[in-house]
């Protein structure tokens, strides 16, 4: 069905007409969608619809938005998929059959005749921060998956056109919009353990490989992928089936690893609670990692600075499996052992990443033990709720605890932004990010400048705080 519409300018024409005007260079804010009428359908273009982006656009429908165009590299009426990794691709063309398609988003985002209000963008890491930006320049909402960018610099600069532009953001680590997570932030701050000097985090991936020394053989591209597309910004090497449509995390030139995929996730709470900003240092010790792949395993500590009367905090993170080997022959990861934080830190508590617990904080009363995928959380020893003084609710709860609702009420202007837009989950994003940086050096303790986005012992390693991009790929931030 098409998009019901009242009769007002269309954001491409306001855009245009806000942009012709020196002074509007960047400085301009969309006016909010309740002005063009908020009980109209919000039109909505995905970018990147298989995967985790079918669940994006399928949540933003229930949200309320239409779906008018549809963007991925995997044409699906020319496939031909033996492996069933493109099930959800080819679902999302079938449940929006009006929609008009795009094998390339720059192609989407210049259709002159395609009006629409905001995108999803849920691509393989390394177009986050391309699409999103070039999105928020035409005036588009966006909702983009986590890491919401490739390196450290791109994080920042999407931060920066978001505020330029005044659009809506929302940064895809779900578990921001529930209730539980919003309560554990809000008693972390009433200072439910005192003053909190450690965390700890961890996660069992990766479940992909990682470890390899090289890329693997070329094949022929299959007539249903736009390769030169789906390579985008990055340096270009030969298709393969090793390398997409899943296993890209594993390549530093295309994904982050274990790392980028589940910290936003998991690190998340800690940041947001103790509102850590940069960290002074990081150090990584890794194993299997190189130029090329990500390690299987990696242990990370960030140190952070004293924030007002805050004390200093330690925060050490741990993914993958110790043991665990990369087999060439069949390009799969054997697993190990999980990597995980001393014994000592549970107390028995279980560690299962199924049923355990992924984050703990460590205060000066005790420990609070938190998992995003659970409304309950433990406080050990409980004797450290003797005389605390329950906190009155102070951190806004979404829309059904539903990210996309949560989205789409900033975009009709009931609230200022979503609570995990790009300005809080830049910063974030710069923070887990460069980890990244540092499991590329491990062992070497990063010295880092925030402000200046800067490795202030390390200046080799500078070219991954923002790399280059192939030609024609250069990014307008």
């Amino acid at each position: 069905m098409p998009v019901t519409r009242t009769a007002h300018p269309t954001r491409r024409q306001f855009c245009r007409t806000a942009l012709g005007t020196a002074a509007a260079a960047f400085s301009f804010r969309f006016v909010p969608s309740t002005v063009w009428g908020a009980n109209s359908r919000l039109a909505l273009a995905g970018i990147g619809i298989g995967g985790k982006g079918a669940s994006d656009i399928k949540g933003a429908v229930g949200a309320g938005f239409q779906v008018v165009a549809l963007c991925d590299t995997v044409d699906t009426t020319k496939l031909d998929d033996k492996t069933g990794r493109l099930k959800g691709t080819a679902e999302s063309r079938q449940a929006y059959p009006d929609a008009k398609f795009y094998s390339d988003w720059r192609e989407l985002l210049a259709d002159k005749s395609l009006d629409f209000d905001a995108v999803t963008v849920a691509t393989s890491d390394h177009h986050h921060a391309h699409a999103s930006i070039a999105a928020m320049r035409a005036g588009k909402h966006v909702y983009a998956q986590k890491p919401m960018a490739h390196s450290v610099w791109e994080a920042r600069a999407m931060a920066k056109v978001a505020a330029e532009t005044g659009v809506k953001t929302q940064m895809g680590n779900q578990a921001h919009a529930q209730d539980h997570m919003r309560r554990v932030v809000e008693l972390i701050r009433a200072g439910i353990l005192g003053k909190v000097n450690q965390v700890h985090a961890w996660t069992n991936r990766p479940i992909w490989p990682q470890g390899f020394d090289r890329f693997p053989d070329a094949e022929p591209v299959p007539a249903w992928m736009n390769w030169d597309a789906w390579i985008g910004p990055a340096s270009h090497v030969d298709y393969s089936h090793h390398i997409a449509p899943f296993n890209w995390r594993g390549y530093w030139n295309f994904g982050c690893g274990a790392l980028g995929d589940m910290a936003c996730h998991i690190m998340d709470v800690a940041f947001w609670a103790l509102d850590l900003g940069a960290p002074d240092s990081v150090k990584a010790e890794a194993e299997g990692g190189n130029e090329i792949s990500a390690p299987i395993n990696s242990t990370i500590t960030y140190v952070f600075p004293a924030r007002g009367d805050r004390a200093p905090v330690k925060f050490v993170w741990y993914d993958g499996q110790k043991g665990a080997k990369f087999e060439p022959k069949d390009w799969k990861l054997i697993p190990g052992e999980p990597n995980l934080p001393p014994k000592a830190i549970f107390e028995g508590i279980d560690t299962t990443e199924a049923k355990g617990y992924d984050c703990v904080f460590i205060g000066e009363k005790g420990k609070l033990f938190f998992n995003r995928g659970k409304n309950n959380w433990v406080i050990k020893p409980t004797s450290g709720l003797d005389g605390f003084k329950w906190p009155e609710p102070s951190v806004p709860r979404a829309t059904d605890q539903n990210p996309y609702k949560e989205w789409r009420d900033a975009i009709d202007g009931k609230i200022p932004q979503a609570q995990s837009h790009f300005g809080q989950a830049g910063p974030f994003t710069e923070m887990v990010l460069l980890g990244c940086v540092a499991q590329r050096a491990p062992g070497k303790n990063l010295q880092w400048d925030g402000p200046a986005l800067k490795i202030k012992n390390a200046p080799e390693l500078q070219k991954l705080i923002r790399r280059e991009y192939r030609k024609g790929w250069e990014l307008n931030a």
